[in-house]
């Protein structure tokens, strides 16, 4: 099983280009805080990103993604009145070129867009990102001019299947960018993301995936990729960044959830398909994890399509 494959076909993702800016100096960006990932691609000319506090010089061929659509602001320079995003008329389905600034040089272009994802799964993805990922331009990252170059294109003529098109590239442009940053992650860093490459870790990830209904004990999990208990405890936790208890919980209540928004199979069922001998045990736990009972989860799902409003805080389920 390919773990992250797994996880991203699971759940609606999905986004689009929104502007794309030929920026003259002096000139500066002011975007509001959005319940999505933005990502902006500098395709020329230099910038500064300023967010919660930090300033991140960028130059050309850089990608950013605000993970968790955080208010930020781009400039060159700091001075310069910002042009407001939001007050930018979008109701034109196509991309058009929004100018901004002066005629002076040096001359900036930028492109910008969002991830968009409807089911909460994603959620334990877009989490173990860092709040602002950068990714700078390689002999290897072609493919990302190469992606961003096909949106601008279909985004400016208006042609039927359009949305679908452009939500397919965006999900193929996330793939790459997770691919690009899992890639440059020392051990023991980004999560369970991070730790899929490693060679003990990984396997005992991918039984935990495939059987997450299973009584997993860190003896037996250890026993199956190689190490003793303690030592595959220990391991497990620094690399994942949790228990393997815990990992297991979340990965039963991740399917659960699925399980009830995709299926029609009866509470009882679902409970015993992710490891519970009685509804009321699972119930429980799964109040306690999403903050909703499994009826009211599986009902708010399919009556507006929309991620399910809490009756209550979620509590995080302990070890």
């Amino acid at each position: 099983m390919d773990i992250l494959a797994q996880v991203l076909d699971r759940v609606r993702l999905g986004g689009t280009l929104l502007f794309h800016f030929e920026l003259g100096h002096p000139w500066s960006l002011e975007l509001p805080a959005r319940p999505y990932a933005l990502f902006h691609y500098l395709s020329q000319g230099s910038a500064t990103l300023a967010l919660a506090g930090q300033e991140i010089q960028m130059s050309e061929g850089d990608f950013v993604v605000i993970t968790r659509g955080e208010p930020h602001v781009f400039y060159s320079d700091r001075r310069a009145k910002p042009l407001r995003i939001a007050d930018i008329d979008r109701s034109s389905p196509r991309l058009g070129v929004v100018r901004h600034g002066s005629r002076a040089k040096p001359l900036s272009t930028m492109i910008c867009g969002n991830f968009t994802v409807s089911r909460p799964l994603f959620g334990s993805v877009l989490e173990l990102l860092p709040p602002v990922l950068l990714l700078k331009p390689t002999a290897e990252r072609g493919w990302l001019e190469a992606i961003l170059s096909r949106m601008v294109g279909e985004s400016a003529h208006q042609r039927p299947g359009q949305s679908v098109a452009l939500s397919r590239l965006t999900e193929v442009l996330f793939v790459e960018v997770l691919r690009s940053w899992i890639a440059s992650l020392s051990p023991g860093q980004g999560g369970w993301l991070g730790a899929i490459s490693d060679p003990h870790i990984g396997p005992a990830l991918k039984l935990i995936h495939e059987n997450p209904e299973r009584p997993w004990t860190l003896s037996d999990l250890g026993h199956r990729v190689g190490l003793g208990r303690s030592v595959f405890s220990a391991r497990f936790t620094k690399l994942v960044g949790q228990s393997m208890h815990r990992y297991v919980i979340e990965r039963r209540m991740a399917e659960a959830a699925f399980l009830l928004e995709t299926s029609g199979e009866p509470i009882a069922r679902i409970a015993s398909q992710v490891g519970y001998e009685t509804t009321a045990a699972f119930s429980k736990l799964f109040h306690r994890h999403h903050g909703l009972s499994p009826g009211r989860y599986r009902a708010n799902r399919h009556l507006d399509g929309s991620p399910p409003q809490p009756d209550g805080s979620a509590v995080t389920v302990s070890d």
